[in-house]
């Protein structure tokens, strides 16, 4: 059960504060007094509060004191004060430096109820909002972007040189290689990260909807335009907007797009008035737009703006090393969110993943062991648990050639180094695919002079 808001009344009228804590009380809050501003200063830096009511006029600390400490020391506490009506000029200036609202004297009850209310209400948005984009950061850190080939080595030194800046990017790559998770990557590595991010998808929607998408439009713009929409230039204020399959952009819209690039402003659907944009835009496509730029289906100055810096994501079936990382990767995510008991992949499985085409790329691949994971009745996906077309299409593995015949130890000390490599050292996955402990992992590796190193 969670705990009840906790608030701090101040007031140097033990009535009055007597009279707020009960009604607070009643109502469920936990409640901490204080006789004076500087009574309130002290305890709440030694209690954490949610919210502080308080009166303006006291001897020795008023109210306005109060608000300005309590900004220095919790600038997400809400302040409201109490206020009598002779001095709403101080009241007035109080929220202008900062005070969440004021509450006139004599006080309503319900009054004081639903101001504490809405102003816990923007606390607690406000500290999901800020949680949910330090989420959001870590989520599409450097460090989260799957794939040591050297081809994404090139694409991780070219997405660390751009984050800092505000200069358009275009992403190229086939449909599923992860372009998204790059424009992802670029906006939350740099000076953005705290505004929006927004994609739009211009290949899935019509020419006036996808205009009315990105500028909005003013009421009676259009049958069905009820009231003032903005565009999503807009919603993406300070932050970034991905033009997601921005090779899908009728001609129209592309002479629209070129002048929001160059004037930094924007023109609702039905409006005359510019509204200026503070916006990086990143562009991503799967087609060659310098080759519609020469058979004129793709503006050659809107191009230019847009290809200021270019990252090309390679197909999966050109970073095949990437594979095993990434199917693991996705195996691991996959059990946990559906709680399933899978830990491995098997050598031949792995084998069949490797040597795939992925015409669908990483996306293809993360359906695949998705499916796989909630498919097995195993804790290891096997070849069968992998789609027929999958296992039909893998070339059939040579049976394998030994010098000469070797010794079962020999056999033991190959396939455990095998099962190594294809975990990349993971002891707890070696171990699980092996069928053994972890302390017998170790032995084994002993015998056989590995060295399993803590990395």
């Amino acid at each position: 059960m969670s705990k009840p808001p906790r608030i701090l009344v101040v007031d140097d009228d033990a009535t009055a504060r007597a009279v707020l804590a009960e009604v607070l009380m009643k109502a469920g809050y936990a409640v901490e007094s204080a006789g004076g501003g500087a009574e309130a200063v002290e305890k709440g830096q030694r209690v954490p509060v949610d919210l502080v009511l308080t009166d303006i006029k006291m001897p020795d600390m008023d109210g306005m004191a109060v608000l300005k400490r309590f900004r220095e020391l919790s600038p997400e506490t809400p302040v409201i004060l109490l206020t009598a009506f002779g001095a709403m000029e101080s009241a007035i200036e109080a929220i202008k430096c900062g005070a969440y609202d004021y509450i006139s004297k004599p006080f309503k009850k319900d009054d004081v109820l639903l101001t504490i209310g809405r102003a816990l209400d923007q606390r607690r948005l406000l500290y999901e909002n800020v949680h949910y984009r330090q989420a959001l950061r870590d989520r599409y850190q450097f460090s989260n972007i799957i794939g040591s080939s050297q081809a994404m080595l090139e694409v991780y030194k070219l997405v660390a040189r751009v984050a800092d800046g505000r200069s358009t990017v275009l992403l190229h790559g086939e449909s599923g290689t992860g372009k998204e998770l790059i424009a992802r990557a670029i906006h939350y590595n740099g000076p953005r990260a705290n505004a929006p991010f927004v994609a739009v998808n211009c290949g899935a929607l019509t020419e006036s909807l996808l205009e009315s998408e990105l500028f909005g439009h003013e009421k009676g713009a259009f049958t069905g335009a009820t009231a003032v929409k903005r565009g999503l230039f807009e919603e993406a204020g300070g932050g970034t907007i991905l033009l997601d399959e921005v090779g899908d952009m009728s001609p129209a819209l592309q002479a629209k797009l070129l002048r929001v690039l160059q004037e930094q402003e924007i023109r609702r659907v039905g409006g005359d008035k510019s509204i200026p944009v503070d916006v990086r835009v990143l562009a991503s496509t799967h087609r060659d737009l310098w080759s519609m730029v020469r058979k004129q289906q793709f503006r050659e100055d809107l191009y230019y703006r847009l290809n200021v810096v270019t990252i090309t994501l390679p197909p999966l079936r050109d970073r095949r090393d990437d594979i095993p990382m990434l199917a693991y990767h996705f195996m691991q995510r996959c059990a946990a969110a559906n709680q399933r008991p899978v830990v491995g992949i098997s050598p031949d499985a792995m084998m069949i993943l490797q040597q795939a085409n992925w015409p669908g790329n990483v996306r293809e691949l993360e359906h695949t062991i998705e499916s796989a994971v909630v498919m097995t009745s195993h804790e290891i996906i096997l070849p069968d648990d992998l789609p027929a077309t999958l296992r039909e299409s893998a070339p059939v593995a040579a049976a394998p050639e030994f010098p000469d015949l070797v010794t079962l130890e020999e056999m033991e000390r190959r396939y455990l180094i095998r099962v190594l490599e294809e975990t990349h050292g993971n002891k707890a996955q070696a171990a699980k695919i092996l069928g053994i402990d972890r302390r017998t992992l170790y032995r084994m590796a002993e015998r056989f002079g590995l060295n399993l190193a803590e990395g």
